[in-house]
């Protein structure tokens, strides 16, 4: 990967990063949980939501390609919307992906109707959407602690039937282990670079995206 890609990827993830979590803690506050925004967490500054851990690791992954960053989790209480926490939850949940590809749907269309010549900044938007594609997709996988995992909840929460609440109360109980499970499956991945289980579920959907928003 030549430097300036590096930089490219580097510049994308942590504004996509950034624009994750503001909408996380936007959200809460709308809903009526104050709790981010205390904490300075309604922000566009991305100082606020880089983790330094997943920083390092951020520089990693641009640099070699491989591997995954991380901001900083936003601090929610569900509890003080005046919602149902799971309903809470979902929306919360769902507003960093969906910024991710609203951003993704922004750069595209700069791309398509700004007749853009090609040079630093077309290359600078075309991995701007292919980051922030593959930032959506990813955080939207059904595994705590990200972002799907508390959407499915929700979707399930909402689905008056028997065999959804069976659903929920048995993804219920494994919450707690969601980081080891992640953790596992990213081991696995490393283990066995020619077949990625994360992969493999995430790879189609980027790439459809990416078909559709580039052409």
């Amino acid at each position: 990967m030549f430097p300036r890609n590096i930089i490219y990827m580097l510049l994308s993830v942590i504004i996509g990063i950034t624009i994750h979590e503001f909408f996380h803690a936007w959200m809460a506050n709308f809903l009526g949980d104050p709790t981010a925004k205390r904490m300075g967490r309604v922000s566009l500054n991305p100082l606020v939501h880089l983790d330094p851990m997943g920083s390092i690791m951020m520089l990693m992954a641009a640099w070699s390609g491989i591997g995954f960053g991380w901001g900083k989790p936003v601090p929610v209480n569900p509890y003080n919307t005046g919602r149902d926490p799971v309903e809470a939850s979902g929306l919360i949940g769902v507003m960093g992906p969906f910024s991710n590809l609203a951003l993704a749907m922004v750069a595209a269309l700069s791309l398509r109707i700004g007749s853009l010549p090609a040079g630093i900044l077309t290359e600078f938007l075309v991995v701007l959407v292919l980051a922030n594609i593959s930032l959506a997709i990813f955080n939207l996988i059904p595994i705590p602690p990200l972002d799907g995992f508390s959407v499915l909840l929700a979707i399930l929460n909402a689905i008056r039937q028997p065999w959804a609440s069976s659903w929920f109360r048995a993804l219920a109980r494994i919450e707690a282990q969601g980081p080891m499970i992640l953790l596992v499956v990213f081991m696995l991945d490393a283990m066995l670079p020619s077949f990625s289980i994360i992969g493999t579920f995430i790879r189609p959907p980027i790439y459809l995206l990416a078909s559709l928003l580039l052409g």
